[in-house]
């Protein structure tokens, strides 16, 4: 976990028990944004609007519907399973975005951009890769009245119209390793029940495409994207991750293998959250992507591939989010810090002095995604409330006992703690809490995640397992037919088999008679 900053002086600090919903310390005299009764009537009826309803743990479906709009995160578009990405969800995306560019540049990957559309021939040029997309592909078959002569996919993924191009860029092992990546939307259709975020019919999501002249350097390369992308996981959405393998099965379609980092989430269920592949020399024989080595003998290239979609903002939001709505890792928070004044309609000249305070303070945190929120139309209560809807990692309140004690108030997101901090000390003790909350977010849900990985030795046990809402791990004798049966009894299936593990000295759960080889992870997933 990455250091956090730690104040460099003593800090004066009080703590204050935390408030229900709504209250205020101060209720007298009148505020300056009170309205008319028919109005305040309105205004309430907005404030009951704006809440969540439903209790995460009572039904997270609906939990998550109402918290994902709410908060102003997606709009639901006319067709079904596309989302439209509001610009405060897609303020996390660019700050992901942001750090994996800067990261994958540090590794000689460069961006382009290849077409949306892939002529049906170049799709079905590797055959299990076509056949394992088939169910997803969306056609353009026309254009006005008139009938394409060969269908074109609206890409799904996009080895193949890359491979096409790469296969008259590569002739010499000086042109290796070729690094490309494109940020760009993919569609998928094959699903009944779209989630957005979590399974969407079209989704954002960035693809590496590299071609190397060794195994080995393909399968280096492999292992730096999921750490890389476990980081991003890990370092800015706060999130653990399981890292590993996934079975023959489970691959993708026309790799080698396939390498994952799988999330779990609060209501039992695993979810793949990035994912690479040693596509091996499967593509670069049907698109020839040849080179000539040193020595003058044309040989095959080794290819990889690897992407980190969308899905992960879904993932933040289930998995930190509370009855109250999201809440913000402060390293992706688009708003890090929200600063409330708290106005009253008979002391102007006061409220002068706490807007100057909350003007100086937003400037002094010049380092910090800063919001002053000092409109009149609503109540500090009411903002109170849609700030943490909106999961801002810290509030600093601002109201004239404040002002006389020459501090302010400072309310966490993710504990609702309240702290009295001198205004001299505000700036450090922001950092530091933000700090502290990013930190204890990642501890919270690692605590979780540790906590529902069940050891099982039969397929009995990894029922009663997955029944409960955990993530069984089980020794396997690498069978197929063994874990196919996990599938079809309990309704899991294989995430991935860790990398690091410790070597079984069992049989298999399956009672098949074999020598367990390794141990996997199962789970009901997304």
């Amino acid at each position: 976990m990455v250091a956090r900053k730690i104040a460099s002086k003593k800090q004066k600090v009080k703590k204050l028990k935390p408030k229900t919903q709504g209250q205020h310390r101060n209720k007298k005299p009148k505020r300056i944004d009170e309205v008319t009764k028919n109005q305040k009537k309105n205004t309430e009826a907005e404030k009951s609007m704006l809440g969540i309803t439903i209790s995460k743990a009572r039904d997270f479906s609906e939990w998550y519907t109402q918290v994902i709009q709410k908060a102003e995160l997606i709009e639901y578009s006319p067709v079904s399973g596309c989302m439209v990405v509001r610009p405060y969800a897609y303020s996390v995306w660019e700050a992901v975005q942001a750090f994996l560019d800067k990261e994958f540049k540090k590794l000689g990957v460069q961006n382009a951009y290849f077409p949306l559309l892939i002529p049906e021939s170049l799709l079905k040029k590797e055959q299990e890769h076509v056949e394992g997309f088939t169910p997803e592909v969306a056609w353009v078959t026309e254009h006005g009245n008139t009938k394409f002569e060969e269908r074109l996919a609206i890409r799904p993924t996009s080895e193949t119209i890359m491979y096409d191009s790469y296969s008259k860029w590569i002739r010499s092992y000086r042109d290796l390793p070729l690094k490309i990546n494109q940020w760009c939307s993919v569609v998928r259709w094959e699903f009944k029940h779209p989630v957005p975020f979590l399974r969407t019919r079209e989704f954002l999501w960035q693809e590496g495409h590299t071609v190397f002249a060794t195994k080995k350097e393909a399968d280096q390369e492999v292992s730096d994207i999921l750490n890389l992308y476990a980081r991003a996981y890990e370092e800015l959405y706060a999130i653990p991750v399981l890292r590993g393998k996934k079975t023959d099965h489970e691959k993708f379609a026309g790799a080698d293998y396939t390498v994952t980092i799988e999330a779990f989430m609060p209501i039992g269920k695993g979810v793949q959250a990035a994912s690479a592949h040693l596509l091996g020399q499967n593509f670069a024989k049907p698109f020839d992507i040849t080179y000539l080595d040193k020595e003058g003998k044309r040989q095959y290239a080794w290819q990889n591939s690897w992407g980190f979609t969308t899905r992960s903002i879904g993932i933040m939001v289930a998995i930190h989010g509370d009855d109250k709505g999201l809440i913000m890792p402060p390293r992706i928070a688009p708003v890090q810090v929200v600063i409330v004044p708290i106005l009253f309609s008979n002391t102007p000249a006061v409220n002068e002095k706490i807007l100057q305070l909350a003007n100086n303070i937003k400037k002094e945190l010049k380092t910090i995604r800063v919001e002053l929120d000092d409109s009149e139309e609503y109540s500090p209560g009411y903002k109170f409330n849609r700030w943490e809807l909106k999961g801002v990692p810290l509030r600093v309140e601002i109201g004239p006992k404040d002002l006389e004690k020459d501090h302010v108030i400072l309310v966490r997101r993710d504990t609702g703690v309240k702290e009295s901090c001198p205004i001299s000390e505000v700036v450090i003790r922001v950092i530091k809490l933000l700090a502290d909350i990013q930190d204890d977010l990642y501890t919270k849900a690692k605590k979780f995640l540790d906590e529902h990985i069940i050891k099982a030795s039969s397929l009995a046990e990894i029922k009663k397992a997955v029944d409960g809402g955990n993530i069984a791990y089980a020794p396997w004798c690498s069978n197929y037919d063994c874990e196919a049966k996990v599938k079809d009894e309990t309704g899991a299936k294989s995430l991935n088999v860790p990398f690091k593990q410790e070597e079984p000295k069992g049989n298999c759960f399956c009672s098949c008679g074999k020598k367990a080889e390794k141990y996997v992870y199962f789970a009901r997933s997304y």
